[in-house]
C-alpha cells in the first residue's frame, strides 16, 4: 500500500502513524534509532507490505497493468488503491480526509527532526502540494507517477503508468473493493 493507506491503517497514535509513515525510508540498523513506537509502525507497515503483495486478488491485478510498467507493478498498484481509499474515504473514516490529512501533516511538522534527512527535505512538498488530498484525482495521481519516474534510477514509463488506471477504472476499482476489507482485518491481527 501507498502513504495514505499506511497512514490510515495506523494505530491512533502519533509514533504508530510516524512509524507505518518512515515504513519505506528507515532500513536496517537505523531501526534501532526510533522509539519503540515507532519501531512498532514501521514493523507494522512492512507486514502489510508483504500481505498485500501476496494477496490474489493484488496479484491478478498486475496484469491490468502495461508491459512497460511490470516491474514497477506493485508500486503502481499501490498508488491505484490509494486513489480508490481517497475517493471512497468517507467509507472508511469518520472525519474528513481533509482534516486527516491536516492533521498528518501537523505531526509531520512537529517531529520533522527525527525523520531521515532525505525526507526532511521533501516534508515542505508533502504539506504544500497537499499529497494526500492529490490522490482524490486523476491529476493528482498521474504527477505522482511523473515524480516518482524522475526519482527511479532505472529506465522506466511510470510517467504513462495514469493510463492504465483510466483504462481499467472499473475492474482496478473492484480489485480494490476486494482487496481493502482482507487487509483491514489482517491489520486487526497486528494490534
Amino acid at each position: 500500500m501507498n502513504y495514505l493507506a499506511h497512514l490510515y491503517l495506523a494505530e491512533d497514535s502519533a509514533e504508530s502513524i510516524l512509524g507505518n509513515f518512515l515504513g519505506d525510508f528507515v532500513k536496517g540498523s537505523t531501526l534501532k534509532d526510533y522509539s519503540e513506537g515507532i519501531q512498532k509502525g514501521i514493523q507494522q507497515h512492512r507486514k502489510i507490505d508483504i500481505f498485500t503483495d501476496a494477496h490474489p486478488v493484488f496479484l491478478e491485478t498486475k496484469q491490468w497493468i502495461h508491459p512497460n510498467n511490470r516491474r514497477y507493478a506493485g508500486i503502481v498498484i499501490d498508488i491505484f488503491y490509494d486513489h480508490f481509499l481517497a475517493s471512497q474515504w468517507s467509507n472508511y473514516s469518520g472525519i474528513s480526509l481533509n482534516q486527516f490529512s491536516q492533521q498528518f501533516y501537523k505531526l509531520l511538522e512537529d517531529n520533522e527532526k527525527i525523520l531521515p534527512e532525505r525526507l526532511q527535505k521533501v516534508v515542505p512538498k508533502i504539506t504544500s502540494e497537499n499529497w494526500l488530498m492529490s490522490y482524490l484525482n486523476i491529476s493528482g495521481i498521474d504527477q505522482s507517477f511523473k515524480k516518482l519516474s524522475l526519482r527511479v534510477k532505472r529506465e522506466n514509463y511510470l510517467e504513462t503508468a495514469v493510463e492504465d488506471l483510466v483504462k481499467h477504472y472499473p475492474i482496478i476499482e473492484s480489485s480494490f473493493i476486494n482487496f481493502f476489507p482482507d487487509l483491514i482485518k489482517f491489520n486487526q491481527t497486528l494490534k
